[in-house]
């Protein structure tokens, strides 16, 4: 499996959001947030997709993937 690093909370408190916000804004549980920051969670997708909307961050930007 890839290995990937997390610029989640780096752009998050760019926008000046709390993890309960932007949990709550792509429709997931907080700590699913804290676990993607941690690079502990290895998002969907979907999930990526989501959060790079809502944080106005390509997903590029904000997982880097290692194979």
């Amino acid at each position: 499996m890839a290995s990937f690093e997390s610029h989640v909370k780096k752009y998050r408190l760019l926008k000046d959001m709390t993890q309960d916000e932007l949990a709550t804004a792509v429709g997931i549980r907080r700590e699913t947030i804290g676990r993607l920051e941690q690079a502990k969670y290895n998002p969907s997708l979907e999930l990526a997709v989501n959060i790079s909307r809502v944080l106005d961050v390509p997903i590029e930007t904000l997982f880097e993937f290692d194979r």
